[in-house]
């Protein structure tokens, strides 16, 4: 094989088609765009416009409230870190948000870590996050561990 042999798979280019250059080519006179009318015309945008009655996105009503400021929490369920505490990714003595993301429990803190009760811990953890469900705590100190929140007004 040399490099003047090589084509394309057959079907494969396909030659634009171009409009507007005379009858012959099929797509001559109108191009395509059928007689008169806003959409026969250059430079037409009307997504959303409903030819003068009132759009449905206007026409629905607008709920809910997203707030600016809102705190963004990475969540980590005990079944996770059982997992990890069972494949010696995670030292049980200590957990901290640095040592969740160190492991690659979480990808990264965001506005802290939240600790969540799905799922089952039999580690003896002590654990120090920003947050934690009551199912959380409880779970831990059934095991035998202690939960410390850090920060607890973003809790």
């Amino acid at each position: 094989m040399k490099l003047n042999e090589l084509r394309d798979n057959p079907g494969a280019a396909q030659k634009k088609k171009r409009v507007a250059r005379g009858p012959g080519s099929g797509k001559g006179k109108t191009a395509g765009r059928g007689i008169k009318g806003q959409k026969s015309r250059s430079g037409v945008a009307i997504n959303g416009y409903e030819g003068g009655q009132m759009p449905i996105y206007q026409r629905l009503p607008k709920r809910g409230f997203n707030k600016p400021n809102r705190k963004e929490f990475a969540v980590v369920n005990l079944s996770k870190l059982q997992e990890f505490i069972d494949a010696g990714k995670l030292d049980a003595g200590s957990i901290t948000e640095d040592s969740l993301v160190e492991a690659g429990v979480v990808r990264r803190k965001r506005d802290g870590i939240r600790l969540l009760g799905k799922g089952e811990l039999t580690a003896k953890a002590t654990i120090t996050v920003t947050g934690a469900s009551k199912g959380a705590i409880e779970a831990v100190e059934k095991a035998g561990g202690s939960v410390t929140v850090a920060d607890t007004a973003a809790a």
